[in-house]
């Protein structure tokens, strides 16, 4: 499945804020447009953010209007910074960008350019794709028959160009025939992982349990869980991640219980410029998101609310980082380093 597309001058998304409940398809000419649904969370999770940001340039490229290369150039970089302001914090959306930058600035014919902005960023999206089932053919190694998963956020289909990271991790052991039960944080304040998660393993048949964030501690105690696998948004070269709000705790709570702490991503999710997670931006959302559940306020007015989207997760919290090269242990400054060599 595939939640993002390139469809003749035009990007269609599956609308994410409307699942489970309805399955709307969006479609989008204008880069600004794309730009806001980006903001939105109408698509989100940093490689599919990445693809979308990859297609709102093609979208600039393919609607241009420009008759020489300088202003075609202008148009893409104004495009760019539109882009780059919706979510600070993944990274996978700057590495796109900058990749279609580079494409663009290394061709001289402007039809060309147009040409092979838009292939550019249709092979960014299979790139992914190709990227996370390699993820999941080698993290199924790390999954045991017979054990309880807890995962969190969304990291499937729906969050990357196609198939997943964690999740599909979890996919991939599934279908070589393991029993697993996938216990779901639900992830307050935007609920992906009870609408989207336990959407996408409904679809795929496998055995899961929704739970309430706070859950989490009870069934590690209970030994109902064995493991925990999560994505990422953005991995400093320490190892230190950046994911969904919550992952930190999950990660303390684990150690605690002397239960593997595993997270999943494409390299593109690696960045390359910063020795840690102090130098990782947090994405500071709408109060709106904590106080509202479906429209219906759930807080007293006028109150203080924080509403951080991200925390980072300390690289000695964490037992192996698996991206499409493999499976990485700690140290990862040096484990990293070859996927730096390759990037």
């Amino acid at each position: 499945m595939r939640c993002i597309g390139w469809q003749e001058g035009r990007v269609w998304l599956l609308d994410q804020t409307a699942l489970p409940l309805s399955c709307v398809k969006l479609e989008y000419s204008a880069p600004s447009d794309l730009a806001a649904a980006i903001r939105m969370m109408k698509i989100r999770g940093a490689p599919a953010i990445g693809v979308a940001a990859a297609y709102g340039l093609a979208l600039t490229a393919y609607h241009s209007t420009a008759s020489n290369r300088e202003d075609f150039l202008r148009e893409l970089r104004e495009t760019s910074q539109l882009l780059r302001g919706t979510r600070p914090t993944a990274v996978n959306l700057f590495w796109a960008i900058d990749r279609m930058l580079a494409v663009a600035e290394g061709e001289r014919n402007l039809e060309s350019m147009r040409n092979l902005l838009i292939s550019t960023a249709i092979r960014i999206q299979d790139e992914d794709e190709e990227r996370c089932r390699r993820i999941g053919e080698g993290g199924s190694a790390l999954i045991p028959d017979g054990v309880g998963v807890l995962t969190h956020c969304n990291t499937g289909a729906l969050a990357t160009g196609g198939f997943g990271t964690a999740l599909g991790v979890i996919l991939t052991a599934h279908s070589k025939g393991k029993r697993i039960h996938v216990y779901v944080d639900e992830t307050r304040p935007a609920l992906q992982g009870a609408r989207l998660t336990a959407w996408e393993l409904k679809g795929a048949g496998i055995p899961m349990t929704l739970i309430s964030d706070n859950m989490a501690g009870h069934f590690m105690k209970e030994k109902k869980v064995q493991l925990v696998i999560v994505g990422a948004d953005r991995i400093a070269l320490n190892g230190d991640t950046a994911n969904k709000i919550g992952t930190y705790s999950l990660s303390v709570l684990a150690g605690a219980h002397g239960i593997p702490f595993y997270v999943a991503a494409p390299s593109s999710t690696i960045d390359f410029r910063i020795s840690s997670g102090d130098s990782i931006p947090i994405e500071e959302r709408s109060p709106k998101e904590v106080v509202e559940i479906g429209g219906i306020r759930i807080a007293p007015e006028d109150i203080p609310v924080a509403n951080p989207a991200f925390d980072v997760t300390p690289a000695e919290n964490i037992t192996a980082i698996i991206t499409e090269e493999g499976i990485h242990y700690p140290p990862f400054a040096k484990s990293l380093s070859g996927v730096a060599a390759n990037a």
